[in-house]
Parts: C-alpha cells; sequence; structure tokens
C-alpha cells in the first residue's frame, strides 16, 4: 500500500491527523515519572498510552535520548515499542549529511529503530536526502522547508524565490512524492 494511502485509511480509522511529538525535556518532567532516562521514558509512555486512540503518529525528538547515550537510544526504542503498530513513528533527528553517511542514518533509523519517517536536513543536497527514500519503498523523508524556529530567517527566506520555495521544488524532483514530505512550519 502506497505511503499516503496508509496515513489517509489510519486518520479515518482513527478519525484524527493528531501527530504527537515527544521532546521529553527531564527538567520539566514531573518528579513522580522518576529522573533521568527512566523520568523521561515513564513519561512518554504515559502519553503515549494516554493518546494512542487518537494519534496518527508520534514523532520522538531524538536528541533528547541520544543525550544519555546507549541508555537513551535503548529507552526511546522501548518506548517506540510501546506505540501500536499501526501508528507511524516519525523520527526528528534533522540528519543532513552526505550520501555515504546519510545511508548509514538511514539505516539506523528505519531498521535499527523501526521509524517510519524521518526528519532531513536537505542543505548538502541531493545525496543528503536520497538515501531516506532509494530502497525504503514504505518510508519517508520529511525534508526540512521553512522552520518555525526564530534562525530561518537567516537563510529560508533569502533569495528570489525565497530558498524554502527553492528546496521545495528541487526536492521534488528527487524522488517519489510518495515518499516526501516537507517541514513547513507556522
Amino acid at each position: 500500500m502506497e505511503n499516503r494511502q496508509r496515513l489517509y485509511e489510519l486518520m479515518v480509522k482513527k478519525r484524527s491527523c493528531l501527530c504527537v511529538g515527544l521532546d521529553p525535556d527531564v527538567d520539566r518532567i514531573p518528579s513522580s515519572c522518576g529522573e533521568g532516562v527512566i523520568g523521561m521514558e515513564a513519561f512518554c509512555k504515559a502519553i503515549v498510552s494516554s493518546t494512542k486512540n487518537f494519534a496518527v503518529a508520534y514523532k520522538p525528538n531524538l536528541a533528547f535520548f541520544e543525550q544519555y547515550g546507549a541508555a537513551g537510544w535503548a529507552a526511546l526504542k522501548r518506548i517506540i515499542q510501546s506505540i501500536p503498530e499501526d501508528t507511524l513513528v516519525i523520527a526528528d533527528a534533522k540528519r543532513g549529511d552526505i550520501g555515504n553517511t546519510a545511508k548509514r542514518y538511514a539505516l539506523a533509523m528505519y531498521e535499527e529503530l523501526g521509524a517510519d519517517a524521518v526528519t532531513v536536513a536537505p542543505y548538502m543536497g541531493e545525496d543528503s536526502v536520497k538515501p531516506f527514500i532509494e530502497g525504503h519503498e514504505d518510508h519517508w523523508a520529511i525534508v526540512l522547508a521553512l522552520t518555525s524556529n526564530a534562525g530561518a530567517e537567516d537563510f529560508e527566506f533569502h533569495g528570489n524565490p525565497p530558498l524554502y520555495e527553492r528546496v521545495i521544488e528541487r526536492c521534488q524532483t528527487w524522488g517519489d512524492f510518495n515518499q516526501m514530505m516537507f517541514v513547513v512550519g507556522a
């Protein structure tokens, strides 16, 4: 089944288009969840449990887990295992490196972590995005185009047309539209 069809059917089934971000800042997690990685995992699993009937996707921000090394990665994998199988997992990794390295990132995200999609930074060009779609027909590359951070103005709005428009135009020539989405911040 095509990715977009799979997503559409999930939205119809759950009567929702909710994507839940998992950005567990340990300084803001209730102490009742525990401390450090243990608290982060308990907090995220509680969020998944509370929202699983409505969420069509979960988007864990990998930086919050990677800061804890192997323990954080293991917690992230357990959290992903707690997500219902029919629900999409978006690895919010913002990877953006050259071909051979990007290929290894894609394998880590899709095969090791079990993500359905990965956020990628396109600014190193085609070879930083294509490894996330070539050979991964059942997965998405979610390309950063127009982000919502204050620093977006440093680059994304420059040019005529603005850089973010050129990114979207160019990326559409790199692969199947069924495997690509774009980040456009509000």
